[in-house]
């Protein structure tokens, strides 16, 4: 476990260890209807759920005690997490009953927090540098906070710092209609304690939230050590289906290829492609980066780079590419789908007596589409 130390007035001293709060609840409107059914931070990148990536990189910074803030798709999210053996951390479920913020969630997580140095995640972010340097340099620096920053083409989606020379922050904006830089906030933060009294001091902001950049900026103002890290490697906050489906790329775009499952001799593998032993291809052309799930079938069809395809997946006579697909999804007869994301369970296929047409889907779980 990595030793931080404990707080006094702020300061670490040698004992305590750092924790992590997770935060997998929220209602992901951006990724309705996909999240009316399903939660967002399971939705799979690269054949592997958005959480997962957030608690590898928690792991590997040798953080095992982890708060995992969830609302209703608690039952879920605690399903998939299971006992957290498969990342070497032991999970705390801790429920939000309203997602009221993401200082509203430190708020319920302070029984589990105590007075610890923490890190907080946000459940359906993907850091592709991952936390281990960071943390160590939380730890070197020792301020009241630190947060991740990104310089992006459209910071008026996010919150935006303001920072001096020495990497200090100045001022966080949530959302501005007129940013004041470029640089938004990435969805991991670290703090010491100080950052309680910070929360609960703060008023609900016009959406009836409590703004993590509310707190962080009341800290700011008391002359506390805010400071900042510019993230070197891509980072995606995959609320909306564009940056699901790059955060995707992104991760296919370093796949290791690993062919194992049943592959015939009229198909054609080019390219960074997993295929796993489960699975089978028929008379079909796979061209990677992509990544097929276990006990799938494609078969005379043609899967293009940038495609995810999940588990339990029957793919005939159809074209995807660039898009991600979940699990036990059944697809017939599609000339063309792509920049999609198709729902769990959902079945596609076409009435072949109608004329065809390229499409853009975003279907929801246990849809069935009939198209023309």
């Amino acid at each position: 476990m990595l030793s931080v130390g404990s707080f006094v007035a702020g300061v670490i001293q040698e004992g305590d260890s750092m924790k992590a709060l997770v935060l997998a609840g929220g209602e992901g409107t951006r990724l309705r209807p996909i999240t009316h059914t399903s939660a967002k931070q399971l939705v799979p990148v690269a054949n592997k759920p958005i959480l997962f990536y957030g608690l590898e990189a928690i792991a590997s910074a040798g953080i095992e005690e982890v708060g995992i803030v969830v609302g209703e798709t608690e039952a879920e999210i605690r399903e998939a997490v299971g006992d957290g053996s498969a990342w070497g951390i032991r999970p705390h479920f801790i429920r939000q009953e309203r997602p009221l913020g993401l200082a509203h969630a430190v708020l319920v997580a302070r029984d589990f927090l105590r007075d610890d140095p923490f890190v907080m995640y946000l459940g359906d972010n993907i850091l592709k540098e991952g936390i281990v340097d960071l943390v160590r340099e939380f730890e070197s620096n020792r301020p009241n906070a630190q947060i991740l920053l990104a310089k992006v083409p459209e910071p008026q989606r996010f919150g935006v710092a303001e920072v001096d020379d020495a990497g200090r922050v100045v001022r966080l904006i949530e959302k501005p209609k007129v940013p004041p830089s470029d640089l938004a906030l990435v969805g991991v933060y670290m703090f010491d304690s100080t950052v309680h009294e910070a929360v609960a001091s703060i008023e609900p902001s016009w959406r009836n939230e409590l703004e993590i950049t509310d707190a962080i900026q009341w800290m700011i103002d008391r002359g506390l050590d805010v400071r900042s890290h510019l993230i070197s490697g891509w980072w995606k906050d995959t609320g909306k289906l564009e940056d699901l489906l790059e955060a995707n790329r992104f991760v296919l775009e370093a796949l290791e290829p690993s062919i194992e499952g049943k592959v015939d001799d009229l198909s054609s593998i080019v390219g960074r492609v997993v295929i796993p032993k489960s699975a089978v291809v028929k008379n079909s052309v796979i061209r990677g980066p992509a990544i097929i799930g276990e006990n799938t079938t494609i078969e005379d069809s043609f899967i293009g780079p940038f495609t995810s395809i999940y588990y339990n997946c029957t793919v005939r006579s159809s074209t995807i590419e660039h898009s991600v697909v979940m699990e036990n999804v059944t697809i017939v007869s599609i000339d063309r789908i792509e920049d999609s994301l198709i729902g769990k369970e959902a079945v596609v296929s076409r009435d072949l007596n109608l004329k065809p047409a390229a499409l853009r889907l975003m279907v929801g779980d246990h849809s069935q589409v009939k198209l023309p």
